[in-house]
């Protein structure tokens, strides 16, 4: 069996991801317990939500009193000291849902804790009491809140998530490049009832790590969301045991067999950005070349870092495929004699191929959001 990283090439916090599968936060439900029930299936967990500050515990009483589940504790440095004690020796990177009333409350318990976990700003919850506390949605809809509160967590030297519900503020793409400039890694994001299409619109302006989650629950839901963007998906009421292994089991093949467990769609067929590893030369009217106005690349600026990016590489080479070398290929789902065929010769099997085009893409990411604007693509 392949180890972890050579299966996903995924890190979080400097930590290696087992498997994209991740449990997003239910308050006063999922805690060190609930995840170590189900650590075995699972590559990451936010537990939580945690509220860390007077008007947040008071809000959070507030719900409980009206019947909903919450965590109650006086301090909320000891009670998130103690949860991350216990999964400390987990394999699962650990993530904390935090709701606070002011941005300092957030770099306060970073602080307190340091870099051993995930710090996740809930921008998520819409029950009342908490965004009248000032969190919850009351941040997406006070954006500029929100910026200042991932710039002051990330002041503490820490991995910053933020967890947002697609839909609530103005344009979600813009948001997230806001997010991305103030220094968050992990955009966390509840799709609702928009699916995928959001999901590729946010893949396309910021390079973060994105987890997909509501309703995330079958294989072909899982596939889907990594062909448009995302890096993990996450699960909440129906993170069962039961569940959860079946998806692991079928990533993991689906991993073993392709090569790339999230390669993403040809740009033709409706793929995000990374989508440029599997383009073409620019010489016919195609999808390329709107996608290429739109993130202001010109062609040869295109052909000149796709040529840079391959250079050492086996990508490079291919003098009789179509365009010269294996750059230019399309996805190896997609037949084609030439490429299969010089493939063949140089001993490389189709899913280091598609490793290495996975590779290029990274490359290629870095370079189109390394100091440049976003792109701006539908």
């Amino acid at each position: 069996m392949m180890e972890a990283y050579d299966r996903f090439e995924l890190l979080i916090n400097d930590r290696i991801v087992k498997t994209p599968i991740a449990i997003a936060s239910m308050a006063g439900i999922v805690d060190a317990a609930y995840v170590l029930e189900r650590a075995p299936h699972i590559g990451a967990a936010f537990i939580g939500g945690y509220s860390i500050d007077r008007p947040t515990l008071e809000a959070s009483a507030q719900m409980a009193a009206e019947g909903r589940k919450e965590f109650i504790y006086d301090d909320p440095v000891e009670e998130l000291a103690r949860q991350v004690k216990l999964l400390e020796k987990s394999d699962v990177v650990t993530g904390i849902n935090l709701r606070g009333s002011t941005p300092a409350a957030y770099r306060e318990i970073a602080e307190a804790l340091e870099e051993s976990v995930v710090y996740e700003i809930d921008a998520h919850c819409r029950q009342p009491a908490m965004v009248e506390a000032g969190c919850g949605e009351y941040l997406l809809h006070h954006p500029a809140r929100l910026v200042e509160t991932v710039r002051e967590l990330k002041s503490a030297g820490v991995t910053v998530s933020v967890k947002i519900r697609a839909g609530v503020t103005a344009d979600d793409r813009a948001l997230a490049v806001a997010l991305w400039k103030a220094g968050a890694d992990i955009l966390h994001i509840d799709l609702m009832d928009f699916g995928h299409a959001k999901l590729r619109q946010i893949r396309n302006v910021c390079p973060l790590t994105l987890i997909a989650n509501n309703g995330i629950t079958s294989f072909d839901k899982a596939m889907d969301m990594f062909a448009r963007g995302a890096d993990l998906v996450s699960l909440a009421r129906k993170s069962d045991p039961w569940t959860l292994s079946g998806l692991d089991a079928a990533i993991t093949r689906s991993a073993e067999e392709t090569g790339w467990y999230n390669a993403p769609k040809q740009l033709c067929r409706g793929g995000d950005i990374r989508a440029l590893t599997f383009c073409c030369m620019p010489v016919k009217n195609c999808p390329l070349l709107p996608t290429l106005e739109k993130i202001g690349m010109s062609r040869d600026d295109y052909l000149k870092m796709k040529q840079e990016a391959v250079m050492g590489t086996p990508l490079a080479e291919g003098k009789n495929t179509c365009f010269g070398s294996l750059a230019w290929c399309c996805k190896a789902s997609s037949p084609c004699m030439f490429r299969n065929m010089t493939l063949q010769k140089m001993g490389i099997s189709i899913q280091d191929y598609m490793r290495y085009k996975h590779r290029l893409a990274d490359k290629l990411m870095h370079r189109l959001f390394n100091g440049a604007s976003a792109a701006d693509t539908d």
